[in-house]
């Protein structure tokens, strides 16, 4: 159901050779498991400029906040503007994308961190690479993230989770927007809202709730930065999802036995407690609620935020 799901990636880590040394950084987890789910779409901002495979290095230099892009070997050859006028063309034919997938500290593809050399002392570790701040910038809402930090468990659930929410969103504009539908779109996603901060499941409720007085396109962009700023920043923590848990169970307490609900009980205080992993108390609730269906709990996307396939909560 999501494979058509396009996502952006550098070439390099899909194992194209295509990095100055004519090398490559294929990741595992990318090609084998994210591949069944996504259509990406590879870039490699060097080679599209012309660069060459292989090639001299190329690195940051100067004002960390609007860096050069220089040959390491002879700075008098400079790439930058070459590079920001391939970025003013090639990222506004990116919008059909749901995510995208960064190479680290690349003075192109780095998202963070990435050095910016002075010209007297240590270089700068505050940079980004220039095609990969053209993207944050134009796709500011975008979930946006690097390969190097996928290998957290926790960043690679959040940043997939934003991937299939994104989506889901730029489907529901696909027809024509409608306030039931922005107001269908936020009840799905109410508990996962609520995983990632009640301070922001409060605030997105209350916009929602003045959704007949306002400008529907106007707040729908609105809505949707709040929304992505929100699951970006606020990390759905074990006591927050242990309190997601519990309202969950709730939709339960006249419909199972006393058994079953301490036998429930028990298995989310483990969870909360960190002898068990997220997956566990969500597959018994899944289970409950195949028995006993509640339309609410339904419609919801918190159970089922992505195929379960990927395993995401299996070390959360």
């Amino acid at each position: 159901m999501s494979k058509h799901i396009k996502v952006g990636i550098s070439r390099c880590l899909l194992g194209d050779k295509v990095r100055f040394d004519a090398g490559h950084k294929k990741e595992a987890f990318i090609c084998n498991v994210l591949s069944h789910y996504f259509e990406f779409v590879a870039v490699c901002p060097e080679v599209d400029i012309g660069l060459g495979i292989p090639r001299t290095p190329v690195r940051l230099i100067g004002d960390v906040n609007d860096p050069e892009l220089v040959n390491t070997k002879d700075a008098s050859i400079n790439h930058t503007d070459k590079m920001k006028n391939y970025c003013d063309k090639s990222v506004n034919t990116l919008t059909q994308l749901s995510g995208y997938i960064l190479k680290s500290k690349s003075p192109t593809c780095g998202l963070f961190r990435v050095k910016v050399y002075q010209e007297k002392g240590m270089p700068s570790y505050n940079g980004q690479g220039i095609f990969a701040k053209a993207l944050a910038d134009k796709y500011p809402d975008m979930p946006i993230e690097e390969e190097g930090r996928l290998q957290d468990p926790m960043l690679r659930e959040n940043f997939l989770e934003r991937v299939f929410i994104y989506w889901r969103w730029q489907e529901m504009l696909k027809s024509n927007l409608t306030k039931v539908k922005l107001i269908e779109f936020h009840t799905q996603h109410k508990l996962t809202i609520m995983a990632h901060s009640p301070q922001l499941y409060r605030e997105l409720g209350t916009m929602i709730a003045n959704l007949k007085s306002v400008n529907l396109k106007d707040f729908s962009k609105k809505y949707l930065s709040l929304l992505m700023y929100g699951l970006r920043n606020y990390r759905a923590t074990k006591k927050k999802n242990t309190n997601v848990l519990q309202h969950i169970a709730g939709y339960l307490k006249r419909k199972i036995s006393s058994r079953d609900k301490q036998y429930l009980q028990d298995i989310i205080d483990k969870y909360h407690a960190g002898d068990i992993p997220l997956i566990v108390p969500i597959t018994l609730l899944q289970y409950f609620f195949k028995k006993h269906p509640d339309d609410y709990i339904a419609e919801q996307t918190y159970l089922n935020p992505y195929p379960g396939e990927l395993r995401l909560r299996n070390l959360l």
